[in-house]
């Protein structure tokens, strides 16, 4: 990572003839030679950045991968998987349908399992190609790219080239220009609703009058807001300040993996002018386009910087000049800092083995959970007051019985105890009846003879059926009297 600090600029000493007015509280403070950030100016006035646009081979792949994930991103919430849809994210009930398959509240161990191993993946990718999701795949740069900012060209003139505007831009056109942002913005505030809430529901208060459903209409205000201060104000400081993600590059990175890097060997010493007879000069011709195409605005050729999203613009950028001048492409490209400065580059090293590794161990823990998830999940729980009491000879038990209905329809269930004539039970409600995804808690009367109990303990099996299947068997221990059993 490139960031070593930079030195104060030293000033020349005051000499006699200076008036004493130029020793102010400003000559005492330390001037950066450059800016501390791409977006903030010497003085700490913000650099609004207007790249330049790059056609090229990943400019266009990108464009491509861009409007699919956009597309996928608008259609996943009506896309339904095993009638369930692809994504729903219900907060309020505490269910997390993915892929077709809910989690529910009582799911900890499978969804710890899909955590963990999305994180591991993050890791592997990243150790292998660098921040390729960053630069082609993260929301914030798919639509700041490739939504917003071609908007922004547009009402200022500059479409399909980029940079700064040669005229002022019109106050109608500015306004213009922020009401579009608006309604894109509101659009993709109903479409992030959507994954919490359902499609069903959206469409239900899209139709209806706000007052309906007031916490709904002022969360789509508050997200249209967000987005509106996202992409027109704060924009690619999101990816340099805010997000975490690139700060984490450098403990994710390794010198194997997959970077945008500049060849400094055959680039350097550059220069805007032909060398003069007997001088060496390196193929950069110094035009700084890959710097005025970058939405980050960093130099490349400074080296690997936490604000490089690894999007390629300046690949492109930089191809393009290299064929206009008759030279070989490729001065700034996709490869690795071994490969750079080694020439060679190693694809297997202990983390790209590691994290497989740990992955196939996850996926298979979490394959083992699902398939062997039972329809019905149940855990018997001690009733609040006296651990037992005694009633016509009889030892009782007032436990707390908590079904979960996995299935996708309501089912009513019975519980027995199982090959124990001297324990009988009673249920506190007539019909145990549990709506699909559901949790019901009922309460068990537990009623057993005294001699079953050793040193206070005795151990009861409780089948649940659902009609004549049995769904499942759980064993729990009853409390009685504390009698010690007779050694032999």
């Amino acid at each position: 990572m490139n960031h070593t600090p930079t030195q104060p600029a030293k000033r020349p000493a005051a000499t006699a003839n200076e008036p004493q007015a130029e020793h102010t509280a400003e000559s005492t403070l330390l001037q950066p030679e450059e800016r501390v950030l791409s977006t903030l100016e010497a003085d700490g006035t913000r650099r609004w950045l207007k790249p330049r646009v790059s056609p090229g081979r990943f400019f266009n792949r990108r464009r491509i991968v861009a409007y699919f994930l956009i597309a996928l991103f608008t259609l996943l919430p009506y896309i339904p998987i095993n009638g369930k849809p692809a994504i729903l994210l219900d907060i309020l009930n505490r269910e997390f349908t993915i892929l077709g398959y809910t989690f529910l509240p009582t799911d900890t161990l499978p969804l710890a399992l899909f955590a963990l191993s999305v994180l591991i993946s993050i890791f592997l990718l990243t150790a292998l190609f660098g921040r390729v999701w960053c630069g082609w795949a993260c929301p914030q740069t798919v639509y700041m790219e490739y939504v917003f900012r071609p908007i922004e060209r547009l009402f200022e003139g500059t479409a399909g080239r980029g940079g700064t505007a040669k005229r002022a831009v019109a106050g109608w056109r500015k306004v213009a220009r922020i009401v579009v942002y608006f309604l894109i913005s509101f659009y993709l505030a109903h479409t992030f609703l959507a994954y919490f809430v359902g499609v069903a529901n959206l469409r239900q208060w899209v139709f209806g009058s706000p007052l309906d459903h007031p916490v709904a209409f002022l969360v789509v205000m508050a997200v249209t807001g967000l987005m509106m201060f996202d992409f027109v104000y704060f924009r690619e400081q999101l990816c340099i300040v805010a997000c975490p993600y690139g700060r984490l590059q450098s403990v994710l990175l390794d010198r194997q993996s997959l970077i945008v890097t500049y060849d400094e060997s055959r680039g350097e010493p550059r220069g805007k002018h032909k060398p003069k007879e007997g001088e060496s000069r390196g193929d950069c011709i110094d035009c700084e386009m890959c710097v005025s195409t970058c939405p980050t605005g960093i130099d490349i050729r400074d080296g690997l910087q936490l604000e490089c999203i690894h999007c390629a613009q300046c690949i492109d950028a930089c191809d393009a000049i290299m064929t206009k001048v008759n030279k070989p492409t490729g001065l700034i490209r996709y490869s690795s800092q071994e490969a750079v400065e080694e020439g060679r580059r190693r694809l297997f090293r202990p983390r790209v083995i590691l994290y497989p590794a740990v992955l196939a161990v996850l996926f298979t823990a979490l394959l083992v959970t699902l398939t062997t998830k039972s329809e019905v999940d149940a855990s018997v729980l001690r009733s609040a007051g006296a651990l037992h009491t005694i009633s016509e000879g009889k030892v009782v038990n007032r436990l707390r019985l908590k079904l979960t209905n996995r299935t996708d329809r309501a089912a009513t269930y019975t519980v027995a105890v199982v090959d124990e004539p001297r324990i009988t039970l009673r249920l506190t409600e007539k019909q145990l009846t549990v709506e699909p995804g559901r949790i019901h808690r009922v309460g068990l009367i537990v009623y057993a003879e005294p001699e079953l109990f050793v040193n206070g303990t005795a151990m009861v099996d409780l089948a649940i059926r659902n009609g004549e299947h049995e769904v499942k068997r759980i064993r729990t221990p009853l409390v009685g009297p504390d009698r010690v059993e007779p050694t032999p």
